[in-house]
């Protein structure tokens, strides 16, 4: 089954249900969703053993766990992880952001702040100004911070002291990251897409805590069509619930997901209008020829970095995209996918397929 719609014009103003975004109404269902133990975190199984390991030993010790890296792509639950990290200390968790923290003083007023133990996570910490990266160093290695007093000459140096306490840092963006910030981390992990079956019982755990119906095969046509992203596929529950109490009883089906599902524009893979356009732009406006990043995101409105970060990746991933030495290109999946022919001359002069 392939699902195709008549018109995938897209604008850059409409709202993208398959965005790994927040959006305002994500934010209260999100906490509401969220597990609070580590067995109640469906998914990225080696990841979770061996944070068991890591909590259990600071615990036994009585001591602030080390500093945790975690990447991944957006969606896949960092955010919630270190909650869960410091529900399993028994300790509290102080949320921020990298762009948020401005300046120096920023960060000292958040340290200077935490109890011994507590969790401080970081989101988009490879977007940290360099200025107060360089305060987080003594920070993390040491549990002091040096606060320049005055101004001049008469300017000198004050160490505070902080109390131990857990970095952790989420990224999607690894690389960005400077050396010295991410050698200071005692653990690293990174984490994958979910598998359908794994996304299936988050579908049915947040259907039972909403209270929505759903039978096992509704579960799967929603993890079907999650690009293997916890968030995404909360939020296809949502809509789907919507189109349910809507136009049905309310109980989710196989059938009824498919129906509700093709009515927001996501087809039976997970793909909706702007990746439609993204693989349309490719296929029609460029016939079949590598594109530029740039001017692949012009002919679809779009910014070349949210491109790059939010629409490529699940594409390349189903292999729909290639990235080759000249620039992007469909495959001969994406050309199958929306029922064109493939053409031969385009898809081998780059010497790929």
């Amino acid at each position: 089954m392939s699902t195709v719609w008549e018109s995938s014009e897209y604008t850059p103003d409409e709202e993208r249900l398959v965005s790994a975004e927040y959006t305002e109404d994500d934010l209260e269902i999100d906490r509401s969703l969220r597990p609070r133990r580590l067995d109640e975190y469906l998914g990225q199984g080696r990841v979770k053993e061996n944070l068991g390991v890591l909590i259990d030993a600071a615990r036994v010790r009585d001591e602030a766990l080390d500093h945790l890296l975690l990447s991944g792509p957006p969606g896949l639950g960092k955010t919630t992880l270190a909650g869960v990290v410091a529900s399993e200390l028994g300790v509290q968790m102080r949320q921020t952001s990298g762009p948020a923290i401005e300046r120096a003083g920023d960060l000292a007023a958040i340290l200077t702040n935490l109890e011994p133990r507590d969790v401080l996570f970081i989101d988009e910490i490879h977007r940290l100004n360099r200025a107060v990266e360089e305060v987080l160093y003594p920070a993390m290695e040491d549990y002091s911070i040096d606060i320049v007093i005055g101004k001049g000459p008469a300017a000198r140096s004050l160490r505070l002291d902080l109390p131990p306490f857990t970095l952790i840092g989420a990224t999607t963006r690894t690389g960005l990251l400077t050396g010295p910030l991410r050698d200071r981390f005692g653990m690293a992990f990174r984490l994958d897409y979910y598998t359908i079956e794994e996304l299936a019982s988050i579908v049915r755990r947040s259907a039972s805590i909403l209270g929505v119906p759903i039978e096992d095969e509704g579960a799967e046509e929603i993890a079907r069509r999650g690009r293997g992203t916890p968030r995404l596929a909360n939020r296809l529950l949502k809509r789907v619930r919507d189109y349910a109490q809507v136009r049905y009883d309310g109980r989710i089906t196989e059938d009824i997901a498919a129906e509700a599902l093709a009515f927001f524009h996501v087809d039976h893979v997970g793909l909706d209008r702007m990746d439609i356009a993204i693989l349309e732009a490719l296929i029609q406006t460029f016939s079949g020829r590598p594109v530029g990043l740039n001017t692949l995101a012009a002919a679809v409105s779009e910014e070349p970095d949210t491109l790059e970060d939010v629409y490529e990746p699940f594409l390349l991933q189903l292999g729909f995209l290639a990235r080759t030495p000249k620039g992007r290109q469909a495959t001969p999946r994406a050309y199958e996918h929306l029922g064109m022919p493939v053409p031969e001359d385009p898809m081998r002069q780059d010497g790929l397929f």
